[in-house]
This record gives structure tokens, sequence and C-alpha cells, in this order.
């Protein structure tokens, strides 16, 4: 299984949307749209998990391409590193 990072997403995005753009290339086994932790807004970028040989078609054919207005940016996701919230150093209370 591949998770694929997809940025430049119009606010306008839905999970269904997204869902049905990536179908067309593969199984979807998964989609998650982020959305801000105070607002609740969308913030123009997801994951979509598919199999690998579904994601590496995905990516080719849907990296650059325009979804409602935007041109999209989508590749394979970098796993995060650390934890969350400050920015390297100890914590200090």
């Amino acid at each position: 299984m591949t998770k694929l990072y997809v940025g430049n997403l119009p606010f306008t995005a839905t999970d269904e949307s997204v869902r049905a753009l990536f179908a067309n290339h593969g199984t979807v086994e998964k989609v998650s749209l982020i959305t801000d932790r105070d607002t609740g807004r969308p913030r123009g970028f997801g994951f979509v998990e598919m199999s690998n040989a579904d994601a590496a078609r995905a990516i080719q054919a849907l990296d650059g391409t325009d979804f409602g207005g935007r041109p999209l940016k989508v590749n394979e996701a970098q796993e995060r590193s650390g934890g969350g919230g400050h920015r390297g150093g100890p914590r200090r209370y």
C-alpha cells in the first residue's frame, strides 16, 4: 500500500470528489483531506492510499493536472519525523 500526498487542492474538494478522481487510475483504499484544527476549514491538501502499482499510475497521470482550477501536486507521501508542535530542542515547561 502506498500513501500519496495530494497538494494544492481547491478548498471545495471533498473526500468523494478526490476519491472519484483517483478511482480512474485504480482502487482507492482511503482518502483523508486535512482540515484546520481550530477553524475546521480545509487546508488544501490530503492523502490518498492505493496499491503500489495504482499509486504509481496515479502520480504519472495526475501530478500537475487541473482539478477545480488548480494544478495538483501528487507524489508519494514522506513519513513525518519527530513529534508534533515544537521545533527542535528539548521542551521547556
